[in-house]
Order: structure tokens, then C-alpha cells, then sequence
């Protein structure tokens, strides 16, 4: 088979709804259809695009760049169909991706009103080590990502990062729990409770998560390894079904509650890390201020009891 624009609509399709069904819905074709087409592809380039789980499913490390460089090539497919008068504008396209973060919707927005001319492709790509490996390679030209106090991002001088923001995690429990009633907890009365925790990130996670435990003096009894939605962890988490870290940002749903930690000992850094050969330094700054606004945006929206308790941190660029 020879690889059309209908085949990459439907791999950033399945990225971006995180689930065959829904990209086929999305795309107005059956889940069968989709699953054949998605299997043919997969022949096609050799290796697998997407991991399988419970919930839905993921970019592999390979299937990230592919599907990166699949939306550069369908903007620039978009622009051929344009009057000359709109060619002989250039637009650059600025390939983003981001992790596990609420930072990118208020990120890409504020960008594109700030830079109109701006053409910004989105990706997500859970583990950070893997924002890193597609900026060497030239996969993408910008990332938010993260990582924890003493386990810093490492990578080579073609890549530059900054931080946004360190926070506190926090807790989410059951909104009937037992120690629904204290201001902040402390994770060593939590040490018989079930966990959600999610795989690892690349960054340092879960380690940091046991490491803390184990400074509490305790190692979870029963761990649930989860990677869906938020919202959905939310609602197993409002049925009882056990309690997880969450970010300072989490807005909770009714049954669901946040509280701090005593003492905070899981920290996270969010950073923006970059291609020094693709971004230049105007557009760092814009994309640094833009995604500390988007954190700005998203605390306000918090409990004040989670606001009060996170403490924000500019990072400098490296």
C-alpha cells in the first residue's frame, strides 16, 4: 500500500481521541473499518503506532514521531489548496506536544491569538524521555513536559528547557473519607488506603511517588495502575475504589475532594523545553509567558485551600 492523507487524518485521529472507536466516529466510518485501516498502516511501517490497554489506546514511541510528522504534512497539504495571494504568505508551523498536562489548552490559545501567523500542530506524548528523544530527532519543535526536584530533564545542547512552574501534589480522596475534615494530610494516614497511581513518565514517576511513601514509612498495600482520563479516575475515586496524587490544579467533581499534603513531598516541575534549531528566543519567551498564564488561569479556578497550598516558581532557561 502507498500512504495517502486519509491514512495520517486517521492516525491523528486515533491520537487525539485516544480510542479507535471514537477517532472512527469522529471520521464517520465504522470501528472496524478503522481497525483494518489502522492494521494496514501498521504493516505498512513495520512497527506498531499504538499500545492497547483497558481504557483506550496510546501512542508507541514510534507511532509519537510518526503521528508528528503525519500533521506537519497535512498542514502543508492544507496550504496547497490556497489562492497564490495566501501562498505568498509564509506561515511556519510550530510542532507542539505535551505530557500529562492541563497547561496545553490555555497555552495554544493564548499562542494563537498572541501569534496568529503562527500554524501550531498538537501532540500528546506521555513520557517526557520521549518529548526529549523527538526534540533530538527533530520530531517536534517545542514540548511541555515535566520533571521532579533532583531528577532534572537530561538531554544535549540542541535542546534548551525552563521551568513554568513547581507544585505540590496533591491528594484526592472520596468525598466522605475519614479524614475528609482536615486542611492538609499526611501521607502516613494514608498508608492502608488503595492507590491509583499512573505508569512511569520517563521523568522519574512513580519513583518519586514509592520514594515518599517509604519516607512515610510505609509501602501501599494495593496499587491500581491506571492511565485514562482524569475524569475518570475521578468517578472511581468517588465510588470508594481507592485515592491517587493528583496536580494542584485539579478541579474536583462532586463526590471527589483535594487536600494537600503535610509538608509536601512529591513535588513536580512543569517546563517547556525546545529545538534550539527550529525555536528562537522571542518565541520561548512567548510560549513560557503563555503557559504560566495558562497555570495562572487554571489556580484560579481551584478550591482555596489548594491554591494556599502551592507554591509557584518561575525556572530559568538552560
Amino acid at each position: 500500500m502507498e500512504l495517502e492523507l486519509r491514512h495520517l487524518r486517521a492516525l491523528c485521529a486515533v491520537a487525539d481521541a485516544g480510542s479507535i472507536g471514537r477517532a472512527a466516529a469522529g471520521l464517520g466510518c465504522s470501528q472496524q473499518a478503522m481497525s483494518t485501516q489502522l492494521r494496514r498502516i501498521e504493516a505498512h511501517l513495520g512497527k506498531p503506532l499504538f499500545e492497547r490497554d483497558t481504557v483506550g489506546v496510546r501512542p508507541t514511541r514510534y507511532g509519537a514521531g510518526v503521528v508528528s510528522r503525519a500533521r506537519d504534512v497535512l498542514a502543508r497539504a492544507e496550504a496547497v489548496g490556497r489562492e497564490p495571494a495566501e501562498e505568498a504568505v509564509h506561515q511556519p508551523v510550530l510542532r507542539l506536544a505535551a505530557t500529562n498536562s492541563p497547561i496545553l489548552a490555555g497555552l495554544v490559545g493564548r499562542i494563537r491569538n498572541d501569534l496568529p501567523g503562527l500554524v501550531v500542530t498538537v501532540s500528546s506524548v506521555y513520557e517526557s524521555s520521549q518529548i526529549v528523544d523527538l526534540l533530538e530527532r527533530d520530531g517536534l519543535d517545542a514540548a511541555i513536559g515535566v520533571d521532579y526536584p533532583g531528577q532534572e530533564l537530561r538531554h544535549s545542547e540542541a535542546v534548551g528547557h525552563c521551568g513554568i512552574v513547581t507544585e505540590p501534589s496533591c491528594v484526592a480522596l472520596p468525598s466522605g473519607h475519614r479524614l475528609r475534615h482536615c486542611a492538609a494530610i499526611d501521607l502516613a494516614d494514608l498508608a492502608e488506603e488503595p492507590w491509583f497511581v499512573t505508569p512511569d513518565d520517563g521523568a522519574g514517576w512513580p519513583g518519586v511517588f514509592y520514594a515518599a511513601c517509604e519516607a512515610a514509612g510505609f509501602s501501599p498495600v494495593l496499587v491500581h495502575e491506571f492511565l485514562g482520563d482524569r475524569l475518570q479516575l475521578q468517578h472511581m475515586i468517588a465510588e470508594g475504589l481507592g485515592v491517587c496524587l493528583v496536580q494542584a490544579t485539579t478541579r474536583p467533581i462532586p463526590g471527589v475532594i483535594v487536600r494537600p499534603l503535610v509538608g509536601t513531598p512529591v513535588r513536580c516541575r512543569y517546563l517547556l523545553a525546545w529545538r534550539r534549531a527550529s525555536v528562537g528566543e522571542e518565541l520561548v519567551a512567548a510560549l513560557r509567558d503563555s503557559a504560566a498564564a495558562s497555570y495562572r488561569s487554571l489556580m484560579d479556578g481551584v478550591p482555596t485551600r489548594q491554591a494556599r497550598a502551592t507554591r509557584s516558581h518561575r525556572g530559568s532557561p538552560r
